[in-house]
């Protein structure tokens, strides 16, 4: 009659008994962490991250902003065009993204010469015919209106005030924190 080796029999049990009580322990540990979910990364490493039970988003502070009828609907064209070719981070290049928005809306009849953003606003003034609004918040800017800001060591901020947020070379939910110089806008 042929032997039977037992190692090979005690080494499948002591297996199971590790993989078992290794199972068992893992489900303690996740059951008795009530703030942590336990996983297991793509390396194969036990990790765990909070749990969240409570979900606080954020109030919406500022609404949307409103179409004024007054405003020349070529603005609105423009705040369109800005936000659809403005990038998701600066190229510094503000004021000649908005100066190309409000040219291919027809808002300006020729492209403004100026160089520098904080110049823009006496020069829409003087030469297309934008006047100064009595707004200083920029939420409350109408949509289409150009926004100049001013900065002491630099060339400015322009952008446009969209539906959703301010566009000028890149897209924002939030206006400049640089100094508002003025809205400007066409009636």
């Amino acid at each position: 009659m042929r032997k039977v080796s037992l190692l090979p029999i005690h080494i499948a049990t002591l297996a199971v008994c590790v993989l078992l009580a290794a199972s068992v322990a893992h489900g303690q540990m996740v059951t008795s962490s009530k703030q942590k979910f336990v996983f297991k990364d793509a390396d194969g490493n036990t990790d765990s991250a909070e749990i969240v039970t409570k979900y606080a988003s954020k109030k919406i502070v500022q609404p949307f902003a409103k179409i004024d009828p007054s405003i020349d609907p070529k603005l609105c064209r423009a705040a369109t065009i800005a936000e659809e070719r403005a990038h998701a981070h600066s190229r510094e290049q503000c004021w000649h993204y908005v100066k190309e928005a409000l040219l291919a809306s027809g808002a300006v009849s020729s492209r403004p010469d100026t160089v520098n953003a904080k110049d823009a606003a006496s020069e829409l003034v003087n030469k297309y015919g934008f006047k100064k609004l009595p707004v200083r918040d920029p939420y409350k800017a109408p949509v289409g209106s150009v926004l100049v800001y001013n900065n002491k060591k630099g060339a400015g901020h322009v952008e446009i005030r969209t539906k959703n947020g301010f566009a000028s070379d890149f897209r924002s939910k939030v206006p400049s924190p640089r100094p508002l110089i003025g809205v400007y806008s066409k009636m």
